[in-house]
């Protein structure tokens, strides 16, 4: 039975360029196996794009890399939760740099693979790294390198809600300064701004994702109706090869029938030449009666 997890792990692991061809290969194997759902399974994952594949390299080239950086996640989330203002501080520099080193490796290590990854590109590894770091689900399928695509963008760790510890002082608001308040609404632009990216990015992967899945349900038709085309054909050579058996027979019937002709022909001609010799016969032994009749009347 095919493992779509296994063919997923492969096919993640493979250059950009090379995922497409592969997994068309995996579904014509799974296909002629005659595991249809499995083959749909594997039509339906998506061509990661080159920041997603780099990303994929790395957790794939280091796992206690990929290990230390879900810890890292998980001790943010963590001291986001107990409103831990030092810890937050310190963390979230240690994220910053961690972030940026191993995108910087996820670079090296496309190039490695022959791979070339522009600096944009690379940005967009940090960017995935960063939602790793602030999505649980999106980092366990980070680290076993199978992501798809890159999971929607999170800023910061504001979703997650703080909880009260005993002992926790929560922070008090303090009066805004003009330019404390002009740096706010400049967060405010550009955490509307990547909001309106994520929605959109969201909304562009739902389209794609409905492609997918049309595509899916077009090549299954394909795949029935290239079932019954090979039905079709199964019944046309069973019909060619009986047509070519009755052939035979006629020509071996027809064979028998003109040697029967000829057979009939010639003992047409032995039983006519019998019945002239049988009346000549005939003939002769009246004729001999006759003399003998008329010699006793003497």
């Amino acid at each position: 039975m095919v493992d779509v997890d296994a063919v997923a792990a492969e096919l993640y692991g493979l250059r950009p360029e090379e995922f497409t061809a592969a997994r068309d290969a995996h579904v014509a194997e799974a296909r002629t196996a005659g595991e249809r759902a499995e083959a749909k399974r594997i039509a339906a994952l998506r061509k990661p794009t080159l920041a997603v594949w780099a990303a994929n390299l790395l957790a794939r080239s280091d796992a206690d890399q990929a290990r230390r950086l879900l810890e890292l996640g998980q001790e943010l989330r963590e001291a986001h939760r107990t409103l831990a203002g030092e810890d937050l501080r310190k963390l979230s520099h240690q994220q910053h740099v961690v972030i940026a080193a191993m995108a910087h490796e996820a670079r090296r290590l496309a190039g490695d693979a022959g791979q070339a990854v522009s600096e944009a590109v690379q940005r967009e590894v940090e960017q995935i790294l960063r939602t790793v770091l602030a999505d649980p689900d999106a980092a366990e399928t980070w680290a076993r390198g199978v992501l798809a695509k890159a999971p929607p963008q999170v800023v910061g760790f504001d979703e997650l809600a703080p909880v009260r510890v005993p002992g926790a002082v929560a922070p008090q608001p303090q009066p805004s300064s003009p330019g404390r308040r002009k740096a706010e609404k400049a967060d405010a632009r550009v955490a509307e701004a990547q909001e309106r990216a994520r929605v959109e990015a969201e909304r562009t992967d739902r389209e794609a994702e409905r492609a997918e899945e049309a595509l899916a349900r077009a090549e299954a038709d394909r795949e029935q109706a290239r079932a019954g085309l090979g039905g079709l054909d199964e019944q046309i050579a069973n019909l060619q090869e009986q047509l070519e058996r009755a052939q035979q027979e006629r020509d071996r019937l027809g064979d028998a029938a003109e040697a029967a002709d000829h057979r009939h022909q010639q003992a047409a001609q032995e039983a006519k030449a019998a019945r002239a010799a049988a009346r000549k016969a005939q003939r002769a032994l009246e004729a001999h009666e006759g003399t003998t009749s008329r010699a006793r009347r003497r």
